[in-house]
């Protein structure tokens, strides 16, 4: 049966996206999406059925299928049918607009905007059947529904996530232990999908997490778990989307960093702190925490809420791409940047 039918090559991205749409992990979407459920999340951040939902999931092609509504296509990852797709809508895609809307900008030198604009402009839109799931790692990886289980055996009613698609640096240490002061648990989620070429190695900042919350957290009350999409450093669209899926698997509150999935320059700080402002209640509480940095006055790590105004000039911002550039020089970055214990863990990424 699968064998007669027409094929489509897809990519990584896509059969990660296929799983998380039948797990339920990107619930309450079931499908890629159609060109009016396209439309209407790119310009007004919600599905028809008025759900909050602020990032396409999209099956691109970059040529004009030749199927339409009610023909079925087989999705085929590395020459083999991964899953079929129910074909509800064929249709093409203005790339360049939605690239402005989803990202604010159309510019390449965004990894997200070039990554859409090279699959292509035209689209199918229909729900999926899984034919071969991917192997994952039980110890790593979870479907929503294995997830929220984890948690009522922990006993854990609150359970903040925190998201990252970097190694641990000092501020996202204070982030998960701030976590753990407001809830019984936290939920460290590491993107596990693609990433730009300059992050981290997936499986450096997996064990750069398990030697942080082995050495100097309450293992009890931290999980670590992958969440296998692809980054898409849409900034504070993403940042939405980060608090919805983590929903989908449990989690009660979600924190919101400063330039929570920024890149370069494209987005202003606090633009994914406001943009929670301007929808209604997701059913997660979103925690928005400032800047973190290292004060000497202070004595240690702080926030532009913890720390007095008066010290700004002796703060030392702390940021990954700092830590990178120093490995990359084969220099040590300071102990107020990045625990030392984690460092021949980091290394391995260079």
């Amino acid at each position: 049966m699968v064998g007669t039918l027409p094929q489509v090559e897809i990519s990584e991205d896509e059969r990660l996206d296929l799983e998380n749409l039948v797990t339920g992990a990107f619930h309450p979407l079931r499908g890629f999406m159609t060109r009016e459920e396209a439309q209407s999340v790119a310009y007004e951040m919600r599905l028809p059925s008025g759900d909050t939902w602020t990032i396409p999931i999209l099956l691109q092609l970059r040529e004009k299928p030749q199927v339409g509504k009610g023909d079925q296509v087989a999705l085929v990852h590395e020459a083999k049918p991964v899953a079929v797709l129910e074909v509800e809508d064929a249709y093409e895609l203005d790339l360049k607009a939605l690239a402005r809307q989803v990202f604010g900008t159309e510019s390449e030198a965004h990894p997200g905007v070039r990554k859409l604009l090279a699959k292509g402009p035209y689209a199918l839109g229909g729900r999926v059947e899984v034919l071969a799931w991917r192997p994952r790692s039980a110890q790593l990886e979870k479907t929503p529904e294995e997830m929220r289980a984890f948690f009522r055996e922990k006993g854990w009613k609150r359970v903040v996530a925190f998201q990252t698609r970097n190694a641990p640096h000092r501020a996202h240490e204070y982030l998960i232990r701030l976590g753990l002061e407001l809830a019984d648990g936290v939920l460290v989620h590491p993107i596990l999908g693609a990433k730009k070429e300059d992050d981290f190695p997936t499986e450096v900042i997996v064990k750069a997490y398990q030697a942080l919350i082995e050495g100097f957290l309450p293992r009890e009350r931290v999980a670590l778990f992958g969440l296998a999409t692809p980054m898409r450093y849409a900034g504070p669209r993403e940042a939405v989307f980060h608090a919805l899926v983590r929903k989908n698997f449990g989690a009660t509150h979600f924190l919101v960093g400063r330039d929570h999935a920024g890149v370069g320059d494209f987005y202003d700080p606090y633009a994914a702190h406001r943009i929670f402002d301007q929808l209604p209640p997701l059913g997660i509480e979103i925690i928005k925490v400032g800047a973190v940095f290292h004060c000497p006055v202070c004595g240690g790590m702080a926030s532009e809420r913890t720390c007095p105004e008066g010290h700004r000039e002796k703060r030392l911002s702390i940021s990954m791409t700092k830590v990178r550039a120093l490995l990359r020089e084969g220099k040590t970055p300071p102990l107020e940047l990045v625990r030392p214990e984690l460092l021949p863990v980091l290394r391995e990424g260079f």
